[in-house]
């Protein structure tokens, strides 16, 4: 019988701003000069809900420190889809095709909580334009009832968030480009399991330790961000990592069979 999901504990909840701020201490002590370089493409962070580019502001960073022509999304904070769910997406899939026309190459796309929703997205209307998403702590296989975030949504918009059984279906389906979700199961805002996706060509899922708040700033995500964007275009792998065996070791009954993405 399988347990029922639930949001996280109050107690995960009550300490995610200190979880966040040791998280974000050990990331500005780490050692970037040990993490690969990249080829130069360029990467666009989507933020969380009811955040900026403040936020994603030390990946942005990060990725441009190893070589990456990365950007934020552009659009200041994150108060949500507005209006048509579809139609804003799409207008955002034209943005960032917009942000990023200049490059010939493809581009990889990163999204915090909400705004891993945004890129995934993103890849599926941007075919043959994008080469991989990564996502973090978006819990893109969950409901309202399944976060804590429903009430800052309900701040920032005056409104709960109210999406169809199709659009849940659409918001699960993994997009045809390499995917890797990144999750934790001492997430105080969204519950784990919420972030596990199963399904595409090359669809993963990866285990971290750390709070909702910090993922963004997080050294173990910083490193596994570091070697999916590092990888060849068209030859990509399954990340090798001790993350990767964790997650394995935890959750092998939820994590999905991949397969290599074929080169062409």
């Amino acid at each position: 019988m399988n347990t029922p999901i639930r949001a996280p504990h109050w107690m995960l909840l009550g300490t995610e701003p200190v979880r966040a701020a040791v998280e974000y201490l050990r990331m500005r002590s780490m050692d970037i000069a040990t993490l690969p370089r990249g080829d130069g493409h360029p990467v666009v962070v989507f933020p969380g809900l009811a955040a900026n580019q403040a936020s994603t502001a030390p990946l942005v960073g990060l990725c441009r420190t190893l070589g990456y022509a990365a950007c934020d999304w552009g659009r200041g904070f994150n108060t949500g889809p507005r209006g048509d769910v579809t139609a804003w997406l799409d207008e955002l899939a034209r943005h960032v095709h917009a942000l990023t026309a200049r490059d010939a190459r493809t581009i990889s796309l990163i999204g915090w909580s909400l705004g891993g929703f945004y890129a995934r997205e993103v890849a599926k209307r941007l075919r043959g334009r994008v080469r991989q998403v990564v996502s973090v702590g978006t819990p893109f296989a969950g409901r309202a009832e399944h976060t804590h975030a429903a009430w800052v949504y309900r701040l920032v918009n005056g409104r709960a968030p109210a999406y169809d059984d199709a659009l849940m279906k659409q918001l699960r389906t993994p997009p045809d480009v390499p995917t890797t979700s990144v999750f934790s199961r001492s997430d105080g805002i969204v519950a784990w399991q919420t972030c596990l996706q199963d399904g595409g060509p090359c669809a993963e899922n990866i285990e971290v330790d750390g709070s909702h708040c910090g993922l963004g700033w997080n050294a173990r995500v910083f490193t596994i961000i570091a070697d999916r964007l590092s990888q060849p275009e068209n030859a990509w792998r399954p990340y090798a990592g001790p993350a990767l065996a964790k997650a394995r070791t935890k959750a092998t009954s939820a994590a999905p069979r991949m397969a290599p993405r074929q080169a062409g």
